[in-house]
């Protein structure tokens, strides 16, 4: 069977986003536009199956790009099974964000079929039933399945966990953006280069410690296109 991947549009928002540079380790400095990777982050939280990956496609920039300078408090301990005393761990830093951010982020919900999963199902792990009744089990998926719930989740505003924009403390509202919309913002009249940004995390070459994936982003009108996954335009 043919698939064919539908392309999705969310407005997200919010007063402070940091998309942090991974080059600067001491205190964190915000890339100046979100990142692929934390755009993925927003779709998945609204909804993700292991049936599904998220690909974005373009960003668009509808309010000007704006720093602020703030100081955190940060825990400068990992958890590892045993109580942190956070007054004995606290460490205040300084870190330059972004501020009244809204972004329009297009991905497509590719499918995945079943014998090219990597992450199966919860019937395909339970011990009880074979890879023939599991394959059975799941024969009736298909990609309007699921478009169907994405549209149905996230014009409802609902989401398994609460979107942010870099950091948790920064969450992000978000609406569907309709093919029917009408008065919509219109991205920022600028032209801007970037240079050498994040893309994403190569899960596929180590699951448990995936590398960086980096990418080139120029917008032009406030319009940012973004490279497919396997494109040569994507560097290690």
């Amino acid at each position: 069977m043919e698939y064919f991947d539908k392309e999705f549009c969310l407005e997200v928002w919010g007063p402070w986003a940091c998309f942090t540079r991974p080059e600067l380790k001491v205190e964190r400095v915000s890339y100046d536009v979100i990142t692929p990777s934390a755009a993925r982050a927003i779709f998945q939280a609204i909804f993700w199956k292991p049936a599904i990956q998220w690909v974005i496609t373009k960003i668009e920039v509808l309010n000007p790009i704006r720093t602020a300078n703030i100081r955190r408090n940060e825990v400068g301990k990992l958890a590892s099974g045993t109580p942190i005393f956070i007054e004995d761990a606290r460490q205040q830093k300084n870190a330059i964000v972004l501020r009244d951010v809204r972004y329009r982020i297009y991905a497509k919900l590719v499918f995945i079929p079943l014998h090219k999963r990597k992450r199966k199902d919860k019937e395909t792990l339970n011990p009880d039933i074979d890879r023939e009744e599991a394959d059975m089990l799941r024969k009736d998926e298909n990609p309007g399945k699921y478009n169907a719930m994405f549209e149905r989740r996230a014009r409802k505003g609902q989401c398994f966990t609460q979107p942010y924009l870099g950091t948790r403390e920064f969450s992000a509202q978000f609406r569907l953006v309709e093919a029917d919309d009408k008065n919509l913002l219109l991205p920022i009249a600028e032209d801007r280069d970037f240079g050498i940004s994040l893309y994403d995390l190569d899960f596929d070459a180590n699951e448990k410690c995936p590398p960086a994936l980096f990418y080139h982003p120029v917008m032009k009108q406030g319009t940012i296109i973004v490279p497919a996954p396997d494109s040569n335009e994507i560097y290690r």
